[in-house]
């Protein structure tokens, strides 16, 4: 894809006006709208503003730098290499740190990077091919093999799943098929979507955050996504600490 057009589908994707970009990068509308239709080539340091200004991720910055006939800025560093250690270090510590709680690490497919062993929760009953380092956590979650029979609201708890995989048509596609009809439940807490899971030690009633490496210079690292598990009630709570004590 060209600069001029890469440039304005990130804009208006996001809704941005010419005169706002223009604003936020520090130049005019006029420059704004030459880069846009080809008529004006940017300097590096002008494309590097301007992908800050659209707020785009460090793999659609590179790629907008490439676009303009610039290297890429933002290094990929794969998550084993020596440079990453500290990164798997910290990583081990918040999954430790959420216990008796399930947490876990996704990239930026949705493929499992790590867990803590109160996953095992999550993951109970799931086929052997479905789970582990490396398996896709949203086909686990929506596969008639994974943890779906288990979901005593499909419908809700898929399409909050679906719509986080906008960017991965195929797989969506294929998840969409096992997800029900959305019908209205009596258990949504109203403030955030639950995940109401039937587990050998009782109903779960949990809800869900997701926390970045916000300061990631690194693509990888930015593309990491931790997910924790949390009781929304008091018999939730029990339940998840008595599960990491219990024998397996």
């Amino acid at each position: 894809m060209d600069f001029p057009r890469a440039l304005r589908e990130r804009r208006t994707d996001r809704r941005i006006s010419q005169l706002e970009l223009a604003t936020r990068a520090g130049t005019t509308q006029r420059h704004v709208s030459f880069m846009e239709s080809g008529r004006s080539r940017p300097g590096r340091g002008m494309v590097v503003r301007l992908a800050d200004s659209l707020g785009l991720p460090l793999r659609e910055r590179n790629a907008l730098l490439l676009a303009a006939g610039y290297a890429a800025v933002y290094p990929e560093t794969p998550l084993d290499d020596a440079a990453l250690a500290p990164v798997r270090a910290a990583i081990g510590h918040i999954l430790d740190g959420h216990q008796p709680y399930p947490a876990l690490v996704v990239d930026r497919s949705g493929a499992l990077v790590a867990a803590n062993d109160a996953f095992g929760v999550i993951t109970e009953g799931a086929a052997a091919e479905l789970v582990g380092p490396g398996r896709n956590v949203y086909r686990l979650a929506l596969h008639p093999a994974g943890i779906a029979p288990r979901i005593r609201n499909l419908a809700e708890w898929g399409r909050h799943v679906l719509h986080r995989l906008e960017q991965q048509e195929e797989l969506r596609d294929e998840l969409l098929a096992y997800v029900p009809g959305l019908q209205p439940s009596d258990g949504h807490l109203g403030f955030a979507v639950p995940l109401l899971l039937d587990s050998r030690h009782g109903r779960l009633h949990l809800i869900t955050t997701v926390t970045t490496f916000a300061t990631a210079t690194d693509v990888t690292l930015a593309e990491l996504k931790l997910e924790a598990f949390l009781p929304a009630d008091a018999a939730t709570a029990r339940a998840l600490a008595a599960a990491v004590t219990a024998p397996r």
